[in-house]
């Protein structure tokens, strides 16, 4: 086994704590009296699930804005297209027993006076098809996107403006009734998943430990890229892009291949948020979605993996207590973190905490000063 695969002492912690979360929310939800203290409600476990979705979101921002220093504003864009991708397969799903009952087309088509199934709704009834667009219409669009600015040498801000202007001619897009998406309300009112009740508490179990596993095999996945030879060269385009070029590196293709990869991640984060959530709309292309993935990012810490998921854990419990006792002022609170830490704390929680310890190892190291000797009359 070579150095590169051996899982170092962050990697290890991080896995041990997912797999406790997948273990100990299912035994608190069904094990423990529901008049206990430590029981977890039927509510809780779709919410944590959601917070899981977003901390493998984060984390895929983190793959290319903190190892490549692409910093992208439009990741709500490859989330909701995954979004949208289980969406239409679970519409496809409820059949007969929608409000119109019409066994092919989906409510809201039925209600617009649709007359048969658009093109691109056509293999969403199967599931397996569905999974592979949840991976390839992100992919598809990050490519072509990418390709483009990319091999243009679009950077910096400007990169950052263009792909905020990808996410939100997608929502205005996606608010069109002749669309085929559902316009303004989107899609909502899921029955079943692969069969099984969408909102019993045994499939939302299932997929809360899905999502953990899903997280698990994406911190995986972006360590591997990171500490391969690829993750050196992205590292090295990150810090200088104009010398990585002049050793020869095709610094545009390192680009495109980890932001493909990367909004497909996104869209694998959408897919698992759908079902939990239960909607899915063109509100979450709106860009001040995307510009809250990277507030998560910068608080847990870009450049380390973990940080992006304690930071999306962190930011979204307390936007929940914020929204449900003072929702008036959670975007300040939101604009005041950022500050906060851009200021204060500019790697992070996670940075900040590896800096304490580092200082704490070298103090307890340090020898203890000597006391001073009086000097003793003669």
């Amino acid at each position: 086994m070579t150095k590169r695969t051996v899982l170092d002492r962050q990697s290890i912690v991080v896995l041990c704590l997912l797999a406790a979360a997948a273990i100990l929310v299912p035994v608190l939800n069904v094990a423990v009296d529901p008049g206990s203290p430590f029981h977890l409600s039927d509510h809780l476990v779709p919410l944590l699930g959601k917070y899981i979705s977003f901390a493998l979101l984060a984390l895929s921002v983190d793959l290319i804005w903190g190892f490549c220093g692409i910093l992208s504003l439009g990741h709500g864009a490859f989330f909701a297209l995954g979004g949208y991708a289980m969406g239409m397969y679970l519409m496809r799903q409820i059949g007969p027993r929608g409000v119109y009952a019409d066994p092919i087309l989906p409510d809201f088509m039925v209600f617009l006076n649709w007359k048969e199934l658009p093109w691109f709704w056509q293999g969403f009834d199967w599931f397996p098809f569905a999974m592979l667009m949840v991976l390839l219409v992100p992919g598809i669009l990050a490519f072509v996107f990418g390709w483009f600015a990319f091999r243009s040498r679009v950077t910096g801000v400007y990169l950052s403006i263009i792909t905020q202007a990808m996410t939100f001619a997608l929502m205005l897009a996606f608010f069109r009734n002749d669309m085929g998406f559902g316009g303004n309300n989107g899609l909502t009112d899921f029955k079943d998943i692969l069969g099984f009740p969408i909102q019993s508490s045994s499939t939302r179990i299932v997929l809360f430990v899905l999502s953990v596993a899903a997280l698990a095999g994406g911190y995986l996945l972006c360590r591997w890229v990171v500490t391969s030879k690829f993750g050196k060269v992205l590292v090295a385009v990150r810090d200088a892009e104009s010398r990585t070029r002049f050793l020869g590196y095709r610094v545009e293709h390192y680009k495109l291949a980890v932001f493909t990869l990367s909004a497909m991640l996104a869209g694998v984060a959408g897919a698992l948020y759908v079902p939990q959530v239960g909607i899915i709309n063109p509100s979450e292309f709106a860009p001040a979605n995307s510009i809250e993935i990277v507030i998560w990012v910068a608080v847990g810490g870009r450049g380390t993996l973990a940080g992006p998921i304690i930071g999306a854990l962190l930011v979204n419990a307390g936007k929940t207590w914020f929204t449900g006792m003072l929702p008036e002022f959670w975007l300040f609170a939101l604009g005041g973190l950022f500050v906060f830490v851009t200021l204060l704390m500019p790697r992070g929680i996670l940075g900040a905490a590896k800096d304490f310890w580092e200082w704490a190892r070298q103090r307890m190291r340090s020898p203890a000063a000597p006391e001073p000797v009086s000097q003793a009359a003669e």
